[in-house]
């Protein structure tokens, strides 16, 4: 398949905290009883039910941003457990924050270089969204990279096995051991430093030759089916001898399989580049 070479820009939000309103208590102690006391004073409000006090705690964009926010990560869909569940939070999240100011941690240094860092991936993470959106690829330029990215990876894919071991001269047993009539298989279990396929008999699965080392793919290529080859193979992992089990066509993905893929990878080419210019255009190397 066709890999996604996009590294998703990873976003850790911070909470800016609100501090909402105090309600004030009336200390006055009430006028003594008469035969005929005054009239009293009018009540002030009473105070307003729970739910309403607790959301005096937080503003109502901290609710808005984090209801999208879990609505749009399939979390939950909007219901009124799910706002329960927001609102709970916002307020244990501001008697916290007011607990932690109590004792001065919003003055530590590490803290505050923390919460700034916070506040800056909020604003990076939006800017580039934006800045993907307003740049969209083409429907050209995807079919162009679709079929360079098929060119590339050629007509043909490849089943191999090998042994991988540190010195070309282990290498070279190796091939003795398999021309005397031993088993690639049970050498490869015993020999192969490769951990992903030792215990497989040395089996690399199909692939197409670009996933492999130069010296690796081109010494494959080369093999005839069921044959291995007669010369150590070195790449920057060791000393390699492989063994062609069987070819095939490539069966490659449509252009519509493989469409979000391409797309995920040319936004995150574009990413780079954006990067790079800003990086060019502040002078720093």
């Amino acid at each position: 398949m066709i890999k996604s070479f996009l590294n998703p820009i990873i976003f850790a939000a911070g909470v800016v905290a609100i501090s909402g309103s105090v309600y004030a208590q009336d200390t006055k102690k009430a006028p003594a009883k008469g035969p005929n006391p005054a009239p009293a004073a009018t009540a002030p409000a009473a105070a307003a039910p729970a739910k309403s006090a607790g959301s005096d705690l937080y503003p109502q964009s901290h609710f808005d941003v984090l209801l999208k926010e879990r609505v749009a990560s399939g979390q939950a869909p909007d219901s009124p457990q799910l706002r329960e569940m927001i609102r709970d939070e916002l307020i244990n999240r501001e008697l916290v924050m007011r607990e932690a100011r109590k004792k001065g941690m919003d003055k530590e240094q590490a803290l505050k270089a923390s919460m700034e860092l916070n506040s800056q991936t909020v604003l990076v993470r939006a800017y580039m969204q934006e800045y993907v959106r307003e740049h969209p690829p083409s429907e050209d330029q995807l079919k162009k990279d679709y079929e360079a990215i098929r060119k590339e990876l050629g007509s043909k894919e490849y089943r191999a096995r090998h042994i991988l071991v540190d010195k070309e001269d282990e290498a070279k047993e190796v091939i003795s051991q398999l021309q005397k009539g031993d088993k690639f298989e049970k050498i490869a279990e015993q020999r192969s430093k490769d951990p992903g396929s030792k215990d497989k008999g040395g089996d690399l699965d199909w692939a197409s030759p670009v996933n492999f080392a130069k010296p690796f793919s081109d010494a494959m290529v080369g093999l005839q089916k069921g044959k291995f080859t007669p010369t150590p193979v070195q790449t920057q992992f060791g000393w390699h001898v492989i063994m062609l089990e069987d070819v095939r066509e490539t069966k490659a993905p449509s252009y519509e399989e493989v469409k979000p893929n391409l797309t995920q990878r040319a936004q995150g080419l574009l990413v780079e580049k954006h990067l790079a210019d800003l990086r060019a255009k502040a002078a720093i190397k």
